[in-house]
């Protein structure tokens, strides 16, 4: 059984970072992408970042590159999301996913994988 599992969310205030985890297990996806996705309340889940598992590319969301960076340990079977000078409008919970194919995807349909998310608050 597949599950991925989040953690590293918590309250910040703007400007400040937070990096969040997430560990796989079941299976490995060291040859698939994996990525992040947050949902704020009233609105849809929304793409943040993903990286191949084979040529590392990553992709970001206009609204988080230069602030937010997103890395994989294929060893640990594990994806980071680094977050720096967050903002109020960050504040959302978190999820990370994985897809078995192996290319970027930046819609949520394109993912098999889901974790239970981690929410994220960031204060004025």
């Amino acid at each position: 059984q597949v599950q991925l599992v989040e953690s590293g969310g918590g309250l910040v205030q703007a400007g400040g970072s937070l990096r969040l985890s997430c560990a796989a297990s079941g299976r490995t996806f060291s040859r698939s992408t994996m990525g992040w996705f947050r949902q704020a309340p009233g609105k849809e889940r929304e793409f943040v970042a993903a990286m191949e598992g084979i040529r590392v590319t990553t992709d970001y969301a206009d609204s988080v590159k230069g602030r937010f960076t997103i890395s994989r340990d294929n060893a640990k079977n594990a994806v980071y999301l680094q977050m720096n000078s967050l903002k109020p409008e960050d504040t959302a919970v978190y999820y990370c996913a994985a897809r078995n194919a192996p290319w970027l995807g930046t819609s949520p349909d394109r993912y098999d994988y889901w974790g239970q998310g981690t929410q994220v608050t960031v204060s004025s």
